[in-house]
């Protein structure tokens, strides 16, 4: 298996179609063998999925995303684990082990919007569960 997370500073970033890095995971019966961290350059939401694939990944960890996003992941073949925060390194460990704390219906819908439509001010960096820390509303 190989695992991608979100990553910035050793956590999950929480908005996956600005994520400016990756941990890339490579796993052999359930440990971790080897671990990279990959710049996106600039790439947005549906090339993220392309660059992921690129790199074998067939796993993604990570906190907020859209559906657009959502379905270039599904239609990539790569397994969402959305909603998930923390440590990038302990996420991957607990996936493996089979408790990793994430939200299968992790949905932001208004990251296909103009920010500000419905949200007014808020930091994408604190997204838990989806839309959970602030008042946008979805």
């Amino acid at each position: 298996m190989k695992i991608a997370v979100t990553y910035q500073n050793g956590e999950i970033f929480q908005h996956f179609g600005h994520s400016e890095q990756f941990g890339i995971y490579e796993t052999e019966n359930g440990k971790v063998v080897n671990k990279t961290v990959i710049g996106t350059e600039g790439s947005g939401h549906g090339a993220l999925a392309t660059l992921l694939s690129e790199q074998g990944v067939d796993t993604l960890i990570c906190g907020g995303i859209g559906g657009g996003a959502k379905m270039a992941l599904a239609e990539a073949g790569i397994k969402l684990y959305g909603g998930a925060s923390g440590d990038a390194d302990k996420a991957v460990k607990a996936l493996l082990a089979g408790d990793l704390d994430f939200d299968p219906n992790v949905h932001c819908s208004h990251h296909e919007e103009a920010h500000g439509e419905d949200c007014g001010s808020h930091s994408c960096g604190h997204h838990e569960g989806g839309c959970g820390n602030h008042n946008c509303g979805k």
